[in-house]
């Protein structure tokens, strides 16, 4: 397989002096959830993190960053932010706010700076897997390199699930 070219979200990494190593898997457009890409990837799905974009009654934007095997606990993010509800920022919305479509949302080179909340398991993993800013294309990079460059606040947000976890990032 050739070389992947770099994505912007590479290339902030490169800016960080951050070692990744681009990982591409075939995309099939019926099936983007994160347990799948997990298991193209070959990872397990407590290694591989999506990248879902939310909103605060309050505060905004964020990034709220889970692993494959989890759903969003919208009121544990509320509470970690500050905020008094969060919803998830719908599918139309998430191209405009990020510049990234569903299946490639990271939070690197994202349009604006949003605030990122990642679940504190990414800190327990030995390598995690988050986009590379597109569709068939990870970034695999050491936890805590990933929770420096993305400058994130570490809390307990996502909840393990038995199936099919949220497929939006």
């Amino acid at each position: 397989m050739t070389t992947p070219k770099k994505t912007i979200a590479a290339r902030v990494l490169d800016g960080h002096k951050i070692a990744y190593e681009l990982k591409p898997y075939e995309v099939d457009e019926s099936e983007l959830s994160a347990p799948s890409v997990a298991a193209k990837v070959g990872l397990p799905c407590a290694q591989v993190f999506k990248t879902l974009c939310v909103r605060g009654e309050k505060r905004g934007v964020y990034f709220a960053v889970i692993a494959a095997d989890q759903d969003l606990d919208l009121k544990a993010l509320a509470k970690a932010v500050g905020d008094k509800k969060m919803t998830l920022v719908s599918l139309k919305e998430v191209q405009p706010l990020t510049g990234y479509i569903r299946g490639g949302v990271t939070v690197f080179g994202a349009k604006r700076d949003y605030p990122v909340v990642v679940d504190g398991s990414m800190r327990a993993q030995p390598l995690v897997s988050v986009s590379a800013g597109q569709r068939g294309l990870q970034i695999f990079l050491k936890p805590d390199d990933y929770l420096r460059a993305a400058k994130a606040l570490e809390a307990p947000i996502g909840r393990l699930v038995d199936g099919v976890a949220d497929d939006d990032g």
